[in-house]
């Protein structure tokens, strides 16, 4: 049976009239008996950036390779051909998609740039207005002028306080990690890699075109609910239904992608 860490912490009370010492220190033990106090831990998933980096890769990797190799099995009669496109097709993919999360994440770190020396501008230039712009967050929250009073004080005081404020509670943006946009397009790059080794694989093992078809869509399938599960552990959605829905959305994205490659290729 699992126990938590428990720390007991001593009970306040008030002695009664005719209770001796030994009485109350004894009382003391039973309090702290009777009082667990458990250890509060909040854990919150942070890598929101990286998750999501993670999924546009792997989910364009699963599908986009699959839809090819499926597409070109019913014009050819090589597993050989299949292989080779689908290897071209993953490192084109790869670096198409890496770049695209170089630039999004430069974009932000460009805009996050742009806006603070603008707010830094304002706060010299318009200091009233954003003195306001201040005050209107506290009050959005229900302060009182005298509540929020020293607290605007405080806040304004301090220039880089300030601009770092608004940045956060008037516009929503948080200054980005410097080494993001590398990351960013290393780790979808990678991903799509990855994901699109799954569907080729069994064109690699085997010589049956159309055996290795059949393959593919099981393994592909299968692939997308385990990512899906994984993805929706750390996202905080049971790992049943995003399985599911990965299969589901993954599976039209696929099945639309085969038909429209079958068709080009007749």
């Amino acid at each position: 049976m699992y126990l938590p860490n428990i720390e007991f912490l001593p009970h306040n009370y008030t002695r009664l009239a005719g209770a001796s010492e030994t009485d109350a220190q004894q009382l003391d033990v039973l309090e702290e008996q009777k009082m667990p106090s458990v250890e509060h831990v909040e854990k919150h998933f942070t890598a929101t950036a990286a998750v999501r980096d993670i999924v546009i890769g792997m989910a364009d990797g699963l599908t986009v390779p699959f839809a090819l190799a499926a597409g070109l099995t019913g014009a050819i009669a090589s597993t050989g051909i299949v292989v080779t496109a689908g290897f071209a097709e993953i490192a084109a993919g790869s670096i198409a998609m890496g770049l695209g999360g170089y630039l999004a994440a430069q974009t932000d770190t460009e805009h996050y740039a742009s806006e603070l020396d603008r707010e830094y501008r304002e706060t010299v230039e318009l200091p009233e207005i954003e003195t306001e712009e201040v005050a209107k967050v506290f009050r959005d929250y229900g302060l009182s002028k005298e509540q929020m009073q020293p607290i605007v004080s405080a806040i304004t005081s301090n220039q880089k306080k300030w601009v770092d404020f608004m940045m956060r509670f008037e516009l929503g943006l948080e200054a980005p990690d410097p080494t993001r946009a590398g990351r960013s397009a290393g780790t979808i790059a990678a991903s799509y890699i990855v994901g699109g080794l799954v569907p080729l694989a069994p064109y690699i093992m085997m010589k049956n075109i159309i055996d290795a078809l059949w393959v593919s869509i099981g393994v592909t399938l299968l692939a997308l609910f385990f990512f899906g599960a994984i993805k929706g552990h750390y996202t905080g959605v049971k790992p049943l239904r995003g399985g599911l829905q990965t299969v589901l959305v993954g599976g039209l994205a696929a099945a639309a992608a085969f038909a429209i490659a079958r068709l080009i290729s007749k």
